[in-house]
């Protein structure tokens, strides 16, 4: 089972490789196949968290997710944003978010306030 650390970018892309070629034969826990699968799979995580940095995303791409996933409207935000003109600016970054639309999107959506808070990248 000649499985070593992943040191480098095309040991790291090998990895990933290697796993979706596992993942599609869908080996089942306890087998050799299966050991080699979880065994790379956790030296892909502790590569990415050493190099692959998560930053934490913009506010109004966090919203439009939210939106997206829960099947909101403009409509839908009106009561944590405003009217919804205000909500298309918020949208369209013309208005940056208030302190108290930003407690009102965490309570109401639960996006996590330090997202919220962030500095919207120009659109």
């Amino acid at each position: 089972m000649d499985i070593r650390p992943i040191h480098t970018e095309a040991d790291y892309k090998a990895a990933l490789r290697e796993i979706s070629a596992l993942m599609e034969s869908d080996p089942a826990p306890g087998t050799p196949q299966g050991d080699r699968l979880d065994i790379l799979a956790t030296l892909v995580q502790a590569y990415e968290a050493k190099h692959v940095p998560i930053t934490a995303p913009d506010p109004v791409e966090a919203i439009k997710f939210r939106m997206e996933q829960s099947g909101l409207s403009v409509k839908d935000l009106e009561p944590m944003i405003g009217k919804s003109n205000r909500v298309y600016e918020v949208l369209n970054r013309k208005r940056p978010l208030t302190l108290a639309m930003i407690r009102r999107l965490h309570k109401s959506l639960g996006i996590p306030a330090e997202v919220l808070i962030a500095e919207t990248v120009a659109g």
